[in-house]
């Protein structure tokens, strides 16, 4: 991984999904054919790709941003919101039609469910000409898998050429091909995920399995903390933090981002996962996506506390 001096302040390219985020709180969600009544509603700027950016951004990174957004409303203020919250939106694209969507329900424990609509994510192909320069010099290059396979694969091999650490979470989680993984630098799944991947549920398990693929795992294992293990080395296991839980919606995210920018300012993997779970928990003490996510001075004086 690139160590950094604190003088450098670190770099991140984010190739994913940006959606609008329609969601809708209930005490409980409802069952099939069934209709309840919500308590709140909120229109939120989000995706895994964007979630990830403004994690990067408020952990004090500069971030640069590339994927599509459609030429409707949400696009501009998709684009708007990203640019408000200092991420470079040079390789945002827009294209014709209409913008990612993601339909959200949570409910009174902060769990959620999710549909999402990819609209103009999935015009993404890979990172055209024009943009690559967008990737010179960063410190990691964060992927999801909300944009077709073929996009997520050109991230990966891109950053693979141009030496850039890849961080891949496998969200939805779906069959990883051999040629994505070959370029990929550390994966990023939670326990479920990750269990769909390796088909073991015990976590040390699907690990193992992981590492069998790809030089590093990070595990999100929710309110049982996570765990991350390289070849040839025992794994690390760091406790979450105990906080109530009000909308977990993008704490995955918000981990990734975090771990990636607390590596690229060379601290080790234990102390990255305890920087990484001091802003998930502060990400799930609040509602919203981008919005939830606290600022470096939040984590520190968290980590201080």
């Amino acid at each position: 991984m690139n160590a950094n001096t604190e003088s450098r302040t670190p770099a991140v390219a984010v190739l994913g999904s940006v959606n609008m985020d329609l969601v809708a709180y209930v005490d409980e969600v409802p069952g099939g054919g069934e209709t309840v009544t919500g308590t709140d509603f909120r229109q939120v700027p989000g995706g895994k790709g964007a979630n990830q950016a403004v994690a990067a951004a408020r952990a004090g990174a500069r971030v640069a941003f590339l994927g599509a957004v459609g030429d409707d409303l949400f696009g501009a203020e998709l684009r708007a919101d990203l640019r408000e919250k200092d991420i470079d939106v040079t390789g945002l694209r827009t294209v014709p039609g209409v913008s990612g969507v993601a339909h959200i329900v949570v409910d009174g424990r902060g769990g959620n469910r999710i549909i999402v609509v990819p609209g103009a994510n999935g015009e993404v192909t890979g990172v055209p000409e024009e943009h690559r320069s967008l990737l010179e010099g960063v410190d990691a290059l964060l992927l999801q898998l909300e944009l077709p396979m073929e996009a997520v694969t050109a991230g990966a091999r891109l950053g693979r050429e141009k030496g850039v650490p890849v961080y891949l979470t496998p969200a939805p989680a779906r069959e990883l091909p051999d040629e994505l993984l070959a370029h990929v630098d550390v994966l990023v799944p939670n326990q479920h995920e990750a269990a769909a991947i390796t088909g073991y549920d015990e976590p040390r398990a699907a690990l193992a399995a992981l590492l069998e693929r790809v030089p590093e795992v990070l595990l999100t294992l929710g309110e049982d903390g996570s765990l991350y293990g390289r070849r040839g080395e025992e794994p690390v296991a760091v406790p979450a933090r105990r906080v109530t839980a009000v909308d977990t919606t993008a704490a995955g995210d918000t981990f990734c981002g975090s771990f990636a920018i607390a590596r690229a300012e060379g601290r080790s993997p234990r102390e990255a996962m305890e920087f990484a779970a001091a802003a998930a928990a502060i990400s799930v003490g609040r509602r919203g996506a981008g919005a939830s996510m606290a600022s470096r001075d939040e984590v520190e004086a968290l980590l201080r506390g």
